[in-house]
């Protein structure tokens, strides 16, 4: 992965992580322990889902830039749907609590969302790679 991509995706799963653990610190003194292991599932489901598909952005760009912009609108409506199809797999679980499940993907979703798009634009990214192997020749004379 290139240094732009791990320093995205690693802008993007820092904040993510901590969020998700203050929200099973916050879940286990409301809901106790099933609490906090919702919570920590979901924020885990999150940066799966949301890693994995920064991973297939990157390799969308790279292999079809023209297809970029379509990737990622259909990426994260896919991730949101696949999100949404978790919250109600495991509405009516006894393993863990369910609404802390639930609080935790949302907030962590909406974390990794927002650090991501924080990252991106801060990153340096060029949007025309120059050729070193190329020496720029001056035509004419300069006045």
């Amino acid at each position: 992965m290139p240094s732009n991509d791990a320093r995205i995706l690693a802008q993007a799963a820092v904040p993510t992580a901590a969020v998700g653990a203050l929200v099973a610190v916050v879940s286990a003194v409301v809901a106790g322990g099933k609490g906090a292991i919702g919570a920590v599932i979901g924020t885990v489901v999150v940066m799966l889902f949301m890693g994995i598909g920064l991973y297939v952005l990157q390799r969308t760009a790279k292999s079809f830039p023209q297809l970029f912009q379509m990737m990622g609108l259909m990426l994260y409506a896919v991730q949101l749907l696949l999100l949404f199809v978790f919250v109600a797999a495991f509405k009516n679980t006894t393993l863990f609590n369910p609404r802390a499940f639930a609080i935790a993907l949302v907030v962590a979703t909406l974390t990794w969302i927002g650090a991501q798009t924080r990252a991106h634009m801060k990153a340096k990214i060029l949007y025309v790679e120059p050729d070193s192997s190329e020496k720029s020749e001056k035509s004419g004379r300069s006045s």
